[in-house]
């Protein structure tokens, strides 16, 4: 079976604590995105376990990648153990705060529910993807959505429109471990940050400020991003390292992303991509 997993861009990211469990309270509206990830599933017979292969060998192919994790939590609350082979083929760049890996997590779950006909219902399916990753429920079942708690509570919800973007992804990633604890040893000596509206959005990111003071590159991007004909809004997604503009157009940010490319050169990863509507 192969199955579309989408990326993923905060439109607004606020966070509101650290929790007692020691993840953060968060609210968050995000949207899937037209970069994808294919996530091919073969069951072999007898098999109990999954191996995997990607076709990014940066990426870890060990029992830490999150499809991997995603097989096992499966397994864990079903009772039912599928083994076999699980294959990457990876256009969504990781380390990118674009849902890469957590995406190609969801799919596996999906994937198995068909596969093994379970057909469990998505609450059940986002509570074994709770179980995976913060951003894991909100890619099961497609569409935008308000997302809250650490991430387990989905809120499906249509955008106002859809939004086209030019996103640049610097050589360099950024922890979200990192960027988090960042962000709450920081939060007292910040003032909160301005949202700013276009499309009946907000967009914020709450994350944005330590990011920025640490790796310096990102908010000079986003600068002049802002300063491009083409710009309404230009953001931090996630906790980064990919900045985006949203464009009025797709030919805007055709135009956008053809400059971008000419100006910063191969070692930037520049994609053209579009907000999707529910699966």
């Amino acid at each position: 079976m192969k199955l579309s997993a989408p990326a993923k861009v905060n439109l607004s990211l606020r966070l509101l604590g650290k929790r007692a469990d020691g993840y953060h309270d968060l609210e968050s509206l995000m949207a899937p995105l037209s970069i994808c990830d294919t996530v091919e599933i073969n069951l072999e017979p007898g098999a109990d376990n999954f191996s995997l292969t990607c076709s990014d060998l940066t990426v870890p192919g060990d029992a830490s990648n999150l499809a991997l994790v995603a097989a096992r939590e499966f397994a864990a609350v079903t009772g039912v153990s599928p083994g076999g082979h699980i294959h990457l083929e990876k256009r969504i760049p990781h380390g990118a705060g674009l849902g890469g890996g957590s995406s190609n997590a969801a799919a596996v779950i999906r994937g198995l529910n068909t596969l093994t006909d379970l057909r469990l219902p998505w609450k059940k399916l986002e509570e074994i993807a709770a179980r995976v990753g913060s951003d894991v429920p909100f890619f099961i079942r497609g569409g935008a959505a308000w997302v809250r708690g650490r991430g387990e509570r989905i809120d499906p919800c249509d955008l106002p429109q859809q939004f086209f973007l030019v996103l640049i992804k610097p050589p360099f990633g950024v922890s979200t471990a990192w960027a988090y604890s960042a962000w709450e040893n920081a939060k007292h000596c910040e003032n909160p940050p301005l949202a700013t509206t276009f499309g009946g959005v907000h967009w914020m990111n709450d994350l944005e400020a330590s990011v920025f003071r640490k790796f310096l590159l990102l908010p000079v991007l986003v600068q002049w991003l802002n300063e491009q004909p083409e710009t309404r809004i230009a953001r931090m997604s996630g906790s980064g390292s990919t900045v985006f503009a949203v464009c009025p157009t797709s030919a805007d940010a055709e135009s956008l992303g053809s400059r971008a490319a000419a100006y910063l050169g191969g070692t930037f990863q520049i994609f053209i991509a579009s907000t999707i509507s529910r699966q």
